[in-house]
């Protein structure tokens, strides 16, 4: 079974980092964090944001930008970033591609963004509006890669607890 990642290049929030944690053991999808971190793990506003579901979270550290692709050779990574060029909805994912986002206070490098242009990937905003939130980001474009390969592995119907209709 293919699983999506999600990777945060040098995350500075910790609510954020307990949000997405939450949505990454929600969908199946696997969490990266490349250090170094704004927070230590154990804070209590990771914990709060993330509830209870840290302990079923699928997440693997970095030392660097290097660290993971060293551990990660062959791994198609897209680029959120207010830079790129295409819009979220018109990339294909595949179901193990990599969706990477950056720190809250300034995105990924540059540096970095340059050598992959055509995986960089943007969410449409309307007038000087820098950037959303990192946790509403991850889940609009997380949800997008999902949606386009069927939700695999997902409960597609729900039922209400005391009512039925």
């Amino acid at each position: 079974m293919a699983n999506l990642n999600i990777v945060l290049y040098e995350p500075e929030i910790p609510a954020n980092t307990g949000n997405i944690g939450r949505t990454c053991v929600a969908t199946g999808t696997r969490l990266h964090l490349i250090e170094p971190l704004g927070f230590r793990l154990n804070e209590k506003e990771l914990r709060r944001a993330g509830m209870d579901y840290w302990q079923d979270l699928d997440v693997t550290r970095y030392v660097d930008w290097e660290d993971f692709l060293g551990k990660n050779p062959e791994a198609k990574i897209y680029m959120a970033t207010t830079k790129g060029k295409h819009v979220y909805s018109e990339v294909s994912y595949e179901p193990d591609c990599y969706i990477m986002f950056g720190k809250e206070s300034a995105g990924i490098p540059e540096e970095i963004l340059i050598q992959h242009p055509k995986e960089c990937i943007r969410i449409p905003m309307v007038g000087e509006t820098r950037s959303l939130n990192l946790s509403n980001s991850v889940a609009i474009v997380l949800y997008e890669a999902l949606r386009q390969n069927h939700f695999e592995n997902m409960e597609l119907s729900g039922e209400l607890h005391r009512l039925h209709w």
